[in-house]
């Protein structure tokens, strides 16, 4: 009770261990021109090879000939190729540079990606949209001059929408980094019914950039699969929403009010659109008039701690146009920190018109925290499930089955083992692709660690707000992946992916999983 008291998980006391000492080595850090200088003579390196001549697997096949800045010695770059791994390709675009280079597979189960072609055109600003600048023209937001538009009357009527149906669902949330498709890929495996992609910047979208337009990708598991939308402004949400509609097969669009980054939210988008209740309205009936496909919208309480007024808006959101809303426990202010405010979600949902479905998210982590959210707030439509599934992506099976898991280090590593096959076929099978794959593998391990298997807690379930003390697996396995050092977790990615190149080093890009001990890079 009281290493609860403390947020400490109540691990049984013959597993528990003391800390590993500090080594006190510092990193030394490497200055841009050194990086610059780094980056030119890896360009210059025979393993820089001209894709289009290893895919063809001839020197002469790049038309830029000598101009290219790419290798084209096929013979120095098989020299210096590393070794191939274990097990067959799972998809290959990439000829010689190929890790699997003895077994090709041309088939792919992915949509919603970029063509070239259109991607000239948004970068060019020459695609149109008829129906984003009608709607915005309706409700006197235009910002732009209108070419010739032939049809106003192009709002859809709100019974034409297309609807899903989010009651009872289990709802992968969209999660910035690690919820990319080869992790959804896992998730549905693992029983989610409902996924979304990552947070995509409109005007990135807007300029055609291919990074982000990769945020849109949809696997073919994927049934129910919405993208997710970040804008600042009624016009560029309203435009993003007609691209998506015409270019990309989803179910629904997403758009996020909620994000506490302070990138995002100096921008005027994310959780700051929350100050702005009457930007927020327009962006919703904007979008909703745009596409016949269900707008849904993700906000927090509020903006500031105690503050909270997202109940006072649910009315005018479901008036809008909005299809669902989801509603996570806490305000911008918090960001994660503190419980997540259930009780006030409960009111919201309370507050809200019968027509709009209501969905809670925050600190979900096993099936009995579930089933109290429905059972107290019977009209709640959905939970969505977000940090709990990084951790243990099998709390969707959990949930089903209504039991805890038990899951031994071997379940988990096979399950690592899916993820790196749906990755190196996401990302691609040569060196590159390995190497991406690594890396969010390795920022997935950066959350796995903090789960603390069943058969070792005194107190069942693990609470989300725990912090895991440092503990002894019942095998080697299960205390490797326990470790909290990016170094144990390489070695990890080593088992699954082979040696590491040489002065590999990782640190998790979310700051809450950093740590100050030197092997951690």
């Amino acid at each position: 009770e009281e290493l609860v008291a403390k947020a400490i998980a109540p691990v049984k006391a013959e597993y528990l261990r003391p800390p590993p000492p500090s080594s006190g080595v510092v990193k030394e850090k490497k200055s841009k021109r050194q990086l610059k200088r780094e980056r030119r003579q890896e360009q210059k390196s025979a393993l820089n090879i001209c894709p289009v001549v290893a895919k063809r697997g001839s020197g002469d096949a790049c038309t830029y000939g000598d101009k290219c800045r790419f290798s084209h010695d096929l013979d120095a770059f098989l020299a210096q190729k590393p070794p191939d791994l274990e097990g067959s390709c799972p998809f290959c675009p990439y000829g010689i540079t190929c890790r699997f280079l003895s077994t090709h597979k041309k088939k792919t189960h992915e949509i919603n990606k970029l063509n070239k072609d259109f991607q000239r055109l948004l970068w060019k600003n020459k695609v149109t949209f008829p129906k984003a600048d009608a709607q915005l023209k309706l409700l006197g937001l235009d910002t732009r001059p209108l070419k010739k538009i032939k049809d106003m009357s192009l709002r859809p009527h709100p019974r034409e929408k297309k609807l899903i149906d989010f009651s009872r669902k289990l709802y992968l949330a969209p999660l910035t980094t690690v919820g990319n498709l080869p992790f959804r890929r896992i998730c549905k495996m693992l029983g989610a019914d409902i996924t979304c992609g990552e947070m995509a910047m409109c005007t990135n979208l807007l300029q055609g950039q291919a990074s982000e337009w990769a945020l849109l990708r949809r696997h073919s598991s994927e049934d129910i699969f919405g993208i997710q939308i970040c804008g600042s402004y009624p016009d560029t949400i309203a435009r993003t929403v007609e691209l998506v509609d015409r270019e990309c097969e989803v179910d629904f669009i997403d758009i996020n009010m909620g994000c506490p980054i302070d990138i995002v939210c100096n921008k005027g988008a994310g959780s700051s659109l929350l100050t702005k209740p009457m930007r927020m309205k327009s962006i919703i009936q904007a979008a909703s008039g745009t596409t016949d496909k269900p707008i849904t919208v993700k906000v927090r309480t509020g903006y500031f701690e105690g503050r909270n007024r997202i109940d006072s808006l649910v009315s005018d959101i479901a008036q809008c146009g909005a299809s669902a809303i989801t509603i996570h426990g806490r305000s911008r202010q918090q960001r994660y920190s503190k419980l997540a405010d259930w009780d006030y979600i409960y009111q919201c949902v309370r507050k809200s018109p019968n027509t709009l479905p209501v969905l809670g998210n925050g600190d979900i982590f096993s099936f009995t925290e579930w089933n109290k959210h429905i059972t107290e707030c019977p009209e709640l439509s959905t939970s969505m499930i977000a940090r709990g599934a990084l951790i243990k992506p099998w709390i969707f099976t959990e949930i089903k089955e209504q039991r805890h898991w038990d899951i031994s280090s071997g379940e988990r590593f096979n399950i690592l083992k899916d993820y790196v096959n749906c990755g190196l076929a996401h990302w691609g099978s040569d060196s590159k692709g390995v190497e991406t794959t690594r890396y969010f593998l390795l920022e997935w391990l950066s959350y796995t660690y903090r789960y603390i298997p069943v058969g070792l807690l005194d107190i069942i379930p693990q609470r989300l707000n725990w912090r895991p003390p440092s503990f002894f697996g019942r095998d080697d396995l299960e205390t490797l992946m326990a470790s909290d050092s990016a170094a144990d977790w390489i070695r990890i990615s080593e088992m699954l992916l082979g040696k590491v190149p040489e002065g590999f080093t990782f640190a998790p890009k979310h700051k809450s999983n950093a740590y100050d001990r030197a092997e951690n890079g």
